[in-house]
């Protein structure tokens, strides 16, 4: 037995669409699988937690520790996205001003919760430990150093970092042509054929 479901365990989690070359710990927490998508090659360490709408693309780690809570608005994540150890994604939030009350645990008429779907676009990473908003469209190619509170959107291709994260500077794009060699060398192999 491997840390990893296997791909029959897997099928019988009952997610609403799992792609191929999907490996997740045992230790991860699932909750609502009908209500999570993943794409190929999408690995999701030990000690994950997925609960709510979730889709994932293709070519996405899911470090561990990481809390995705995607609520009935959703958290997407594009292809070729990275999200390191410790991080937590909301979609949903409780009102801290005091003029209501708080926690799951109190019915929905005492609460004003905060619900906007959270988008993690293609070629993202997010550093340790970081925390996301509600709300918040990680554009592409966007990186986040760790430790970083996002609570807006980042420009395209730009390094972020902070609390909250602001702008350091730029970002390569030379990953894209690396994207180009990647997929043709891929798309070229025959469906028996693993991918490393």
């Amino acid at each position: 037995m491997t840390s990893f479901y296997t791909e029959e365990e897997l099928k019988g989690l009952g997610f609403r669409h799992i792609g191929n070359g999907v490996c997740i710990s045992r230790k991860a927490s699932i909750y609502g699988a009908q209500n999570i998508s993943l794409g190929d090659h999408v690995r999701i360490d030990d000690f994950c937690i997925l609960s709510g709408r979730i889709e994932i693309g293709s070519y996405v780690h899911v470090a561990a520790y990481t809390a995705l809570y995607g609520g009935s608005d959703g958290i997407f994540i594009e292809d070729f996205a990275n999200l390191s150890s410790r991080i937590c994604v909301y979609s949903v939030s409780d009102d801290y001003s005091g003029q209501t009350m708080t926690n799951p645990m109190v019915p929905d008429e005492y609460k004003a919760v905060e619900s906007a779907p959270v988008h993690i676009r293609r070629h993202v990473i997010v550093g340790s430990t970081s925390v996301i908003l509600p709300g918040v469209d990680l554009k592409e190619g966007s990186a986040f150093g760790s430790f970083s509170f996002i609570n807006r959107d980042p420009e395209p291709w730009s390094m972020n970092a902070g609390i909250p994260a602001r702008k350091i500077k730029d970002r390569s794009r030379n990953l894209l042509e690396l994207e180009k060699q990647f997929t043709a060398l891929h798309k070229s192999k025959s469906p028996a054929e693993p991918v490393a």
